[in-house]
């Protein structure tokens, strides 16, 4: 199963909008060609999440960019799994961009087996989610 043609529309014009092109920073935007196209490719096991996003964000593309700006915001201040899925699927596929790679200053390659070097943070940042209680169930 796909996505029909004005789903794929109003996906784009989503996409763009949480994401815009930057020409600023010389940056595509995920409606970009080749982001937009692994985005529907990857889409796969969120395809029911992202067709109900897609029927609350119905019209999106018809709408002038303010309008359109209003209603993405609206729909990530509602939150929810639907969100969730939508929004991994774009990430996950921005990300990986060798466009977007080089401008974060890493090389566009897997991260494995060579990884990537991250620098150490402020580790005493834990010690109060480490100092309260459990607020889970034990399980036995």
């Amino acid at each position: 199963m796909s996505l029909s043609d004005t789903e794929l529309s109003d996906l784009r014009a989503f996409v763009g909008t949480m994401i815009p092109a930057s020409a600023r920073y010389g940056m595509p935007g995920a409606d970009d060609d080749l982001i937009f196209a692994d985005i529907v490719k990857n889409i796969g096991r969120d395809l029911d999440d992202v067709r109900t996003a897609l029927g609350r964000l119905a019209g999106i593309a018809k709408l002038d960019p303010v309008r359109r700006l209003e209603t993405a915001n609206a729909f990530r201040a509602e939150g929810g799994p639907t969100l969730v899925a939508i929004a991994r699927v774009i990430l996950l596929c921005y990300y990986r961009d060798d466009r977007v790679m080089r401008s974060l200053g890493q090389e566009p390659r897997p991260p494995f087996p060579k990884g990537h070097v991250v620098e150490q943070g402020d580790w005493s940042l834990l010690d109060p989610v480490k100092a309260r209680k459990p607020f889970w169930r034990s399980a036995s």
